[in-house]
């Protein structure tokens, strides 16, 4: 899969994309028009509508999922609809899965108790499945050193997010030289810094809220008063590459030479947050692909 996945894809929020299915065709058409070789989903429901749609109103563009969340979605459900999309387009279709947060989990009513475990009896149902899903057709939003050891066994690799090139690095040794590494990296094209960094921390403000990630930028060298306001300038400029296209440019090729198979943009912009950043996707992938 990782080769099929390319170099560079895009990563947007489910909530980001039409209802109208002519819409969401037309979208999914131009994004593989612009030469991205993927497209991860977050937040997608397990039913898989959304890639569905998506892998069939293109030809080559792979889809992946960035996460399904393992707390609300019945594995045997999504091993059904995972078997239903890969029989329709074979070798397309990656199942990104993740224990998500405690305070999203626990306003769904479940109780967020030793997500690892959880995550691991997830992997458990989908081998059991009639039929499976195989290890190699999913891959585990990871972030701590057993997340990603678990990833390395269990899956075709590891999809972290909110990361830096340094923490890339530090994966790809912890993951070893055979599995999928596959990293979102934040990026908004525009010189103007104060523009930058507003349309950054508007993006960034859910995460200085979550203590997964949290833990993570501490051992990568945050402190508290990183994560107040919205973000201090010094981690709003490390998570979120802003600038020219070739200083996005500069920031991908980073994080691939930090060990990252494959980086997985996602694109802000100054637009309506709530919609897909077309115009932004054209303009990065001149410069990228």
């Amino acid at each position: 899969m990782t080769t099929k996945l390319g170099r560079i894809g895009v990563w947007t929020s489910i909530r980001q994309w039409p209802t109208d299915p002519d819409q969401v065709a037309e979208a999914a058409r131009a994004l593989e028009a612009n030469g991205y070789g993927a497209l991860w989903l977050g937040s997608a429901p397990g039913d898989l509508a959304l890639p569905a749609a998506v892998l069939d109103a293109t030809e080559r563009l792979v889809v992946a999922t960035g996460i399904v969340d393992i707390w609300t979605n019945p594995a045997p459900a999504v091993a059904v609809a995972h078997h239903r999309l890969v029989e329709r387009h074979p070798d397309r279709f990656l199942l990104g899965l993740g224990s998500s947060h405690a305070v999203l989990v626990e306003a769904t009513g479940e109780s967020y108790v030793k997500p690892l475990s959880r995550l691991r009896h997830f992997l458990d149902e989908l081998d059991a499945a009639d039929p499976p899903v195989p290890a190699d057709q999913r891959v585990l939003a990871a972030l701590g050193p057993k997340a990603l050891d678990l990833a390395a066994e269990r899956s075709a690799g590891a999809h972290p997010y909110l990361v830096t090139p340094e923490y890339t690095a530090q994966a790809r040794e912890r993951l070893g030289t055979g599995p999928l590494l596959a990293t979102e990296q934040k990026v908004v094209v525009t010189t103007d810094a104060a523009e930058a960094r507003r349309v950054a921390r508007r993006a960034l403000a859910i995460y200085m809220e979550l203590p997964n990630y949290l833990r993570n930028l501490r051992r990568l060298g945050f402190e508290d008063a990183d994560f107040a306001d919205g973000g201090s300038d010094r981690i709003v400029d490390t998570l979120v590459a802003w600038g020219d296209v070739d200083t996005v440019r500069a920031r991908v090729q980073e994080q691939l030479d930090a060990g990252a198979d494959h980086v997985a943009l996602q694109v802000l912009w100054s637009g309506d947050p709530a919609a897909l950043p077309l115009p932004a996707w054209q303009e990065v992938a001149t410069a990228l692909t």
